[in-house]
């Protein structure tokens, strides 16, 4: 197999040569899904957040920084944005990012992977495994080189001291636990 210009084969998967690539806010997106009332699934996401891939030489030493705006927080009822920004969850005013810092990739295999490495919500840090998938490599009609991936994790809220709750009348209560995070990201050579 012929890799494209700027990548290089790595177990039969076309990957980007080493480098960083910044992430580009404009396409990228961190989306969450969780549980309410016990019987239903909110939707939202944040829709600010920036980082930096590197690819390195040895693709399993590649690493990642991701910066998500708290505040950016969105399901779409401003209502509930502002209760998901208040001390009962996100604090944004004390904590206005949330971060991960990747700390190893394994297993790579037909573009897929895990990444390994801290997520910090608040002032807690937890370490979380993501299921990351390479979507591709490309060239912008701008000459950017341009590459995505997707991924997903799911974590547990509370074991990042966000337990606000309240029961229900019904038995449960009315915020599920489990966090369902989707990410999709493209990022932009930089060099």
């Amino acid at each position: 197999m012929t890799a494209p210009v700027g990548t290089r084969e790595y177990n039969g998967v076309a990957i980007p040569t080493p480098g960083k690539f910044d992430i580009d806010p404009a396409h990228t997106r961190v989306s969450f899904v969780a549980k309410h009332l016990m019987v239903s699934k909110v939707r939202g996401g944040f829709t600010k957040a920036t980082g930096t891939i590197v690819i390195a030489e040895d693709p399993l030493e590649s690493h990642v920084e991701v910066e998500i705006d708290a505040a950016s927080i969105d399901t779409g009822v401003a209502d509930r944005d502002g209760h998901l920004r208040s001390a009962d969850f996100l604090d944004v005013e004390k904590w206005p990012a949330l971060t991960f810092k990747s700390t190893r990739v394994t297993g790579f295999s037909g573009g897929e992977f895990k990444l390994v490495g801290d997520l910090t919500i608040r002032d807690v840090t937890r370490e979380v495994e993501l299921d990351v998938e390479f979507e591709g490599h490309a060239k912008s009609p701008w000459g950017q080189e341009v590459i995505g991936f997707s991924a997903t994790t799911e974590i547990d809220r509370e074991d990042f001291g966000i337990t606000w709750n309240q029961a229900l009348e019904t038995g449960g209560v009315l915020v599920g636990k489990k966090v369902k995070i989707e990410i999709g990201a493209e990022g932009v050579r930089q060099g």
